[in-house]
């Protein structure tokens, strides 16, 4: 897999007239060689040249976790503590074809790599490898959906068992707590983000972080999560009340989940992202929330929680099959209640699959 992406990237450099992409620890680099480096004090640089071998320069300590994990060949230039960095990199830059344009990862990219690479190239243009990268992996193979699915199935049934144990008086922080180990439990890596548990006022932060606050009876309660598995995402949210629930989280409630119902309605291939930003957007205007709906409507997801496509106003890029993306309308009145459904989509060749199943509808909690 990792010969085939360094092939599919290094036409994509040549077809974008780049001579080098410049990669540092994160996704980006995890895509490409399958395996993690540190983002640390340590320069890790991966320099990957329109044509020819791959040079990377490493911390020595890392040298061997490269050589072992490697399905492609490259070229190493390493440095041991108590050296700079410079010389390594000087060396892995000599190694491949001149460089007069170079991407980097805007959004990744530190000021000491960035110096770095600088310091050998003071001519080179310097250009944004997002796009690059954006062309590979806003498409996913079937082992990278499927590992999808897989982590959205450990997500729901960990949040199945949490939801189980919720009762007036504990508080968001214990909640986010339980969630968290049962994510472990059910089978999950690393978390993409802390769990997102809101309760009651609370919730009207999009991005709240869970309190101490005891929760109380017709408390709604927000909770945005995911897990990893094999290095990909699920990130859900779903809506709860503990006991019943008032007219207006209702009246809310009901206007989010139409506003979700019509996105997926009108995501398939050949539409573009906006079109379903506009979709979500009409339904909780028309509900009177409109001025409540202070985000866009969704998201690309993968190796990152928040990646290509983003369903925005003003992006004109269409959907085609195997993008992966959420769609997740929000309604915040401040003081009051919030309320968000996001769902993790799948683009197929003659429409969009739902890869989360948990129920979107507002679930009372027994008390």
């Amino acid at each position: 897999m990792s010969q085939d992406r360094l092939k599919r990237l290094q036409q994509e450099l040549a077809a974008s007239n780049v001579d080098c992409l410049a990669l540092v620890p994160g996704t980006n680099l995890h895509y490409l060689t399958g395996m993690d480096f540190h983002l640390m004090e340590r320069a890790t640089i991966g320099l990957i040249p329109k044509a020819g071998k791959p040079a990377f320069v490493l911390p020595g300590l890392e040298v061997s976790k490269f050589e072992d994990g490697a399905s492609f060949d490259a070229q190493v230039f390493s440095y041991v503590d108590g050296e700079t960095p410079h010389g390594a990199v000087r060396e892995a830059i000599k190694a491949v074809p001149e460089i007069q344009r170079i991407a980097v990862e805007h959004l990744a990219m530190r000021v000491m790599e960035f110096e770095l690479l600088r310091h050998e190239l003071p001519t080179s243009f310097v250009v944004d490898a997002g796009p690059l990268m954006d062309a590979l992996r806003l498409f996913k193979s079937p082992e990278e959906i499927a590992a999808m699915r897989q982590s959205i199935e450990i997500a729901e049934a960990a949040l199945a068992a949490v939801i189980a144990e919720v009762k007036p008086g504990m508080t968001e922080r214990q909640i986010a707590s339980r969630l968290s180990l049962a994510l472990m439990q059910a089978g999950g890596e690393t978390v993409p983000f802390d769990p997102l548990v809101l309760g009651g006022p609370n919730a009207a932060n999009p991005h709240g972080t869970p309190g101490d606050r005891p929760l109380q009876a017709g408390d709604g309660l927000l909770i945005d999560f995911g897990t990893r598995h094999q290095g990909y995402v699920s990130d859900i949210t779903r809506n709860f009340v503990l006991g019943r629930a008032s007219e207006q989280l209702m009246a809310v409630h009901q206007a989010v989940m139409d506003a979700n119902a019509a996105g997926r309605a009108a995501a398939k291939p050949g539409v573009a992202c906006q079109e379903i930003d506009r979709a979500t957007r009409q339904v909780i205007e028309e509900a009177g929330f409109g001025a409540y709906f202070i985000h866009r409507t969704g998201h690309g997801i993968g190796l990152d929680a928040h990646e290509g496509p983003y369903i925005v106003e003003g992006n004109e890029l269409e959907l085609a099959p195997g993008m992966t993306f959420t769609i997740e309308p929000g309604v915040y009145i401040g003081g009051e209640v919030g309320i968000r459904v996001e769902d993790n989509m799948l683009v197929t060749e003659d429409g969009v699959e739902s890869l989360t199943r948990y129920p979107r509808e507002l679930i009372e909690i027994p008390l």
